[in-house]
C-alpha cells in the first residue's frame, strides 16, 4: 500500500508541536541545493545536526566542492534553531563494494538501493550514538529518487537501531522547486548529475548526443 509520507511528517510535527518539543534530528544531507529547503522547512521543529556522508561522490574534487557548498550554506543560513554539522568518512572503497556486480543497472534501480541504504544505515548508527531523537535524508527531494524505496529502508533501519526515521517526501508540496529558488538566492553551485562515477558518465553521454 502506498504511503502519504507527506501526511505523516504532519502528523509527526503536530504532535511534537502539541508536546511543547523540539527534539533533535540527524539529517543526512546529499548536497547543499538539496538540503536548502529541507533545513528551511524542518528547523522551526527540530535541532538539526546535519551528517554529510556520501561516498559515492566522483570525482575528489567534485567532493570537496559539495562539502565545501554544504558548510557554506549552514553557516550562512539564518534557521530558528541552531545547525550544527558533521562530515562522515570519505569512503569510496565501500560504495564500491555495496555496488559491485550492479554497474550496468538504470538509475534508480538495485545499485541506487544498495547506495540510499549505505548512506542511511551510517546515519541511522550515528544517529543512535549521538542519542538522537530522529534520523532522516533529503534525498526524497528530488524527483529522480524514489521515496518509498527510501521510507522503507529508513523504516527498516530504525527497528534495527532502535531509533526513530523521521518518514517524510520533500519534493512534495513544490519543496524541489523552493530548493531550486533558495540555490539561486544563495548563489549555490548546483550540480547536474546525481553524485556517483555511474551517473557521471551517464550525464556525459547525454550531453555527447545532444551536441
Amino acid at each position: 500500500m502506498k504511503q502519504n509520507y507527506q501526511r505523516l511528517l504532519d502528523q509527526t510535527i503536530l504532535q511534537l508541536q502539541e508536546q511543547g518539543r523540539v527534539p533533535r534530528l540527524l539529517l543526512h544531507a546529499c548536497c547543499a541545493p538539496c538540503s536548502s529547503y529541507v533545513l528551511e522547512y524542518l528547523s522551526a521543529y527540530f535541532l538539526i545536526t546535519v551528517f554529510y556522508y556520501n561516498p559515492n561522490i566522483y570525482p575528489d574534487e567534485e567532493y570537496n566542492k559539495r562539502v565545501a557548498e554544504q558548510k557554506a550554506f549552514i553557516e550562512r543560513f539564518p534557521a530558528k534553531h541552531p545547525i550544527s554539522f558533521v562530515e562522515g568518512d570519505f569512503d569510496k572503497e565501500r560504495f564500491y563494494e555495496v555496488t559491485k556486480g550492479l554497474e550496468k543497472e538504470p538509475e534508480g534501480g538495485k545499485r541506487c538501493q544498495q547506495c540510499f541504504r549505505l548512506r542511511l544505515e551510517e546515519t541511522a548508527k550515528l544517529a543512535k550514538e549521538m542519542q538522537m531523537d530522529y534520523f532522516t535524508t533529503t534525498l526524497s527531494i528530488s524527483p529522480m529518487k524514489n521515496a518509498q524505496m527510501l521510507n522503507e529502508i529508513g523504516g527498516a533501519l530504525a527497528k534495527d537501531y532502535g531509533i526513530s526515521y523521521l518518514y517524510s517526501d520533500f519534493k512534495k508540496r513544490e519543496g524541489y522547486k523552493r530548493s531550486v529558488e533558495l540555490s539561486k538566492e544563495y548563489g549555490m553551485y548546483r550540480q547536474d548529475y546525481c553524485g556517483c562515477v555511474f551517473s557521471y558518465r551517464s550525464r556525459q553521454q547525454e550531453k555527447e548526443e545532444r551536441n
